[in-house]
């Protein structure tokens, strides 16, 4: 697997992601997709004790669509 953005994400598809966004707010969920502008679609995620807990996140309850242009970084 190379660095590339777009490499990293297709290696943690169907995997529990933080998405951390320029206002501040992070969603933990569930990567279910993406494209070419970093825009994300994001699951529910089944295991609540996999959320970090030293940051105040979001957790996606439902199927959630994240514009690329407010992506700051993406932990897998």
């Amino acid at each position: 697997m190379s660095g590339r953005p777009l490499d990293v994400l297709e290696a943690s598809l169907n995997e529990p992601v933080t998405v951390h966004l320029k206002d501040g707010d992070a969603y933990y969920g569930v990567l279910a997709g993406y494209d070419q502008h970093m825009n994300v679609v994001l699951e529910e995620a089944l295991d609540d004790e996999a959320v970090p807990g030293d940051i105040e996140l979001r957790q996606v309850e439902d199927t959630t669509i994240i514009r690329g242009d407010n992506v700051v970084t993406i932990k897998a």
